[in-house]
């Protein structure tokens, strides 16, 4: 494998609104439309690296796209070398902090600079990065919402047989925890025992109800608990982690891997599953899934599962990946499913390429 050198030129980056088939219903927060920065990261070499950003909140990307401009015009005439470029990136913003906006931004920027490489190569990125390709073991996360217990079954059934999934996640946080425990029950009469459940309370409990609720669950054969209280609170989670039988899962939010190493030094949970725009993009989580294997902790994805897959093929103790279609109306080729598998393309890069009429109806106006 011959690496062609790229010279950064620019950074074009867009911001756009889809609206969700399946509205997220969470405990914190409702979201109808799903807002996503495309990020085309142009080398004077006439490659073009790829990527975007899921930023939850449209107000969001008025701060985004000026910062991923930003770095278009401070990296000008640089060697596309994506670690050195996360470093340039992150020290421009040391003194508004590493966390936050400054990660997300940064994310952004180090996968497009990754998918560019492996373009140059000729290869996927996961054999860029010493791997091979192939499938990737996925659960469905694209509904079972906070939605009445009784009107789960069908939904159920239906993510399943979106793409013969073995595994599904369900959101839990209702304001009776009986109707949490009516909701796991609709779920598993609907779709069998041989389905492993997930289940997430988006950070919507504090920890006294977050101690009775997860003890109530305990007993159900949950596949983990994710994020009962808010992200931050690594006490709590020590406590619960101590406590349950079930897994605890945190991670969505680390902003970096040293969160990573803090959660695991505190004992905060059982399984980890960053989030790619905060964990700082392939190359954050390169580093941070070399601490989970050193630990021996399981790692699960968050989000962007079309460069999740390419990174799950070489990290040591690669768990599940997190499967969202959110993303695939402005793809010309969304990744395809089957019998649970995300099966990655060989194409050089990450596989990504902009669906421009979708993107052209699309465009959010900041």
């Amino acid at each position: 494998m011959q690496l062609a050198p790229l010279t950064f030129k620019s950074i074009r980056a867009r911001a756009v609104l889809l609206k969700l088939k399946r509205p997220v219903v969470a405990r914190i927060a409702t979201i109808t439309e799903w807002p996503l920065i495309l990020i085309d990261l142009f080398t004077e070499e006439g490659i073009v690296g790829r990527s975007y950003l899921e930023p939850y909140t449209p107000k969001t990307m008025r701060y985004l796209v000026p910062a991923l401009e930003d770095f278009g015009a401070m990296l000008k005439g640089r060697r596309v070398a994506p670690v050195e470029l996360y470093d340039l990136a992150r020290k421009s913003l040391h003194f508004v902090g590493y966390q936050g906006l400054s990660m997300i931004a940064v994310s952004g920027l180090d996968m497009a600079a990754w998918d560019a490489l492996a373009k140059a190569a000729g290869v996927p990125l996961c054999v860029l990065l010493g791997g091979s390709v192939g499938p990737v073991r996925s659960y469905n996360s694209n509904g079972l919402w906070l939605q009445p217990p009784e009107a789960l079954a069908e939904d159920a059934i239906a993510l399943r047989d979106e793409g013969g999934f073995t595994a599904l996640k369900l959101r839990l946080g209702r304001e009776r925890a009986s109707d949490d425990i009516a909701a796991i029950a609709a779920v598993r009469t609907a779709v069998g025992e041989d389905i492993e459940l997930m289940a997430d309370f988006n950070q919507g409990l504090h920890i006294g109800e977050a101690l009775q609720r997860c003890h109530m669950i305990d007993d159900e054969g949950l596949a983990w608990i994710e994020e009962p209280i808010v992200y931050d609170n690594l006490d709590g989670y020590a406590q619960l982690t101590a406590e349950l039988n079930t897994p605890i899962q945190i991670g969505e939010n680390f902003y970096g891997p040293r969160d990573l190493h803090t959660a695991l030094q505190r004992k905060a949970c059982d399984l980890v599953m960053p989030d790619f725009m905060r964990i700082g993009g392939v190359t954050g989580w390169l580093r941070a899934s070399a601490l989970a294997g050193a630990a021996g902790v399981p790692m699960s994805t968050h989000l962007y599962p079309e460069v999740a897959a390419h990174v799950m093929r070489v990290t040591e103790t690669a768990h599940w990946l997190e499967w969202q279609d959110w993303a695939d109306p402005i793809l010309q080729k969304p990744y395809p499913i089957r019998e649970g598998l995300l099966h990655i393309r060989d194409v050089p890069g990450v596989g990504i390429e902009w669906n421009e009429e979708a993107v052209t109806a699309s465009l959010a106006d900041l």
